[in-house]
């Protein structure tokens, strides 16, 4: 569907300057189903893009087109074997082929044995594999292209993010990784981009993707340590080869509030980008890092994981924004909804939460949309010095890399601009608000007043206990 609202540039923000912002959003997406307890539930992108809706925000931005990722287009970054096999299996055809699920294992896809000997179906065989990830990858690809374009400041697609999945292996919920295809498509236009990502999780699969490049820089804040899933992500891994220095890491620890991630996100990302000066930039906005998760134990609140959106939009570079983590669908929803004001420069929206069709899912909350939660865990003695050192140890990291020359930013090219996707059909969205083809209790389940609460940590536990590492 072509469309194009072509809107105005969104309102000013704090620094006085507006941005002109583009969204992508595929429902069909919100209707893919990792099966029941799975921790990840793809319906919380329809939730957020419903209260965005109800705020008015989509006025404020330009929607993006839906086109999926055509196979051709995966194969940038993953492997031909692998894109083949997700576009084979099927949940019959793994039960019933002994060869197609011995190939499945190999790739991460279905329950795997661990080392502790447990057999987690992270990564579960479903329906229309292949198109679930051509839909949230096309959407990541087509905001890419908008930034290259030059029509664009900041590009979001909350449905991406998916930051484990590695060249030839499915891993911690991702099977394509949308973030590398965006990067490369971004690399068509700027010659440095910057990768930032505030997932609970470590984001290996991007680091690892460009470990050997002067090109990207990775920079990820995450929970380490206790075996937290995936493992890795030591302040002391930092890329190898022409990107030495380039993949930086910054280990928290469970607990973190927003002053103490400030203290660390905005110092480091802020020296990043003048050593780096980056030509565009990328956020992974997991919000597993947010206070209450089902998954993590991080404690930022809705403002604080915010602050990091507000920080980079500062910045005179095109933002990508994308999602990620994030097991608490309603704390999920308000995160992204208030992010996407933050982009558009209406942060000072209502706090309470308007009326429409998955209001009753935010009971929990207060209605509110910045809810309060009660921390999980009191700051110890050491915690500050020891976040200190992280701080000075990423900052002499940073001082090791030679300054990049002050290049001002280049005018759009034409060839990459091609295959811009703009949508000009404004009331299209409003028909899919009101399918709940999915049972209303098994979302209830996942908001933050269930009754699985012992599940979920589990879970947590079983995550926690994975550490190996991508195989490319």
């Amino acid at each position: 569907m072509d469309m194009g609202t072509n809107s105005l540039p969104s309102p000013s923000c704090a620094d006085g300057r507006k941005r002109r912002v583009c969204y992508y959003y595929d429902a069909d997406i919100s209707n893919v189903d990792y099966g029941e307890g799975h921790a990840m539930v793809p319906r919380r992108v329809a939730m957020t893009h419903a209260l965005i809706a109800s705020y008015g925000l989509l006025n404020d931005m330009t929607r993006l087109r839906i086109r999926p990722a055509r196979p051709e287009e995966l194969l940038a970054f993953h492997d031909q074997k692998y894109v083949h096999l997700l576009g084979d299996l099927t949940p019959a055809g793994y039960t019933n082929d002994v060869a197609l699920r011995r190939a499945a294992k190999e790739h991460g896809l279905g329950p795997v044995r661990r080392p502790d000997g447990s057999y987690p179906n992270d990564n579960p065989v479903i329906d229309g594999l292949l198109g679930y990830c051509q839909g949230y990858a096309g959407g990541s690809l087509a905001a890419a292209r908008a930034l290259c374009g030059g029509d664009h400041d900041v590009a979001i697609n909350w449905s991406g993010g998916m930051h484990h999945a590695c060249r030839g292996q499915a891993s911690g919920f991702c099977y394509v990784n949308d973030i590398v295809l965006a990067i490369k498509q971004l690399l068509a236009r700027f010659r440095r981009v910057l990768y930032v990502d505030i997932d609970a999780h470590h984001g290996d699969g991007v680091e690892e993707a460009f470990a050997d490049s002067d090109q990207v820089m990775t920079l990820s804040f995450h929970q380490y340590a206790g075996g937290f899933f995936p493992g890795t992500g030591s302040v002391d891994d930092v890329g190898k080869g022409a990107g030495l220095y380039h993949a930086l890491n910054v280990p928290l620890k469970a607990g973190m509030d927003d002053q103490g991630y400030h203290e660390l996100f905005k110092p480091i990302v802020g020296r990043a980008m003048q050593v780096f000066q980056p030509e565009a930039v990328v956020l992974q906005c997991g919000a597993d890092s947010l206070s209450g998760d089902r998954l993590a134990g991080l404690d930022l609140s809705v403002g604080g994981h915010a602050e990091c959106v507000r920080y980079l939009r500062g910045f005179d570079a095109p933002l990508l924004l994308l999602g990620g983590g994030g097991y608490t669908i309603n704390h999920v929803a308000s995160c992204w909804c208030y992010e996407t004001a933050v982009a558009v420069g209406r942060e000072e929206i209502p706090n309470e939460i308007p009326h429409h069709p998955y209001e009753h899912y935010y009971r929990g909350q207060g209605y509110m949309l910045q809810y309060r939660t009660k921390a999980r865990r009191s700051p110890r003695d050491g915690d500050k010095k020891e976040a200190d050192a992280i701080r000075v140890k990423a900052l002499e990291h940073l001082s090791a890399i030679r300054c990049a020359p002050n290049i001002q930013f280049h005018e759009p090219r034409e060839a990459a601009a091609q295959g811009m996707d703009v949508d000009d059909d404004e009331e299209e969205e409003e028909e899919e608000e009101e399918e709940e083809e999915d049972p209303m209790e098994r979302l209830h389940r996942l908001c933050d007043d269930a009754d699985l609460h012992e599940f979920f940590i589990e879970l947590g536990r079983k995550q926690q206990r994975l550490s190996s590492s991508c195989m490319l």
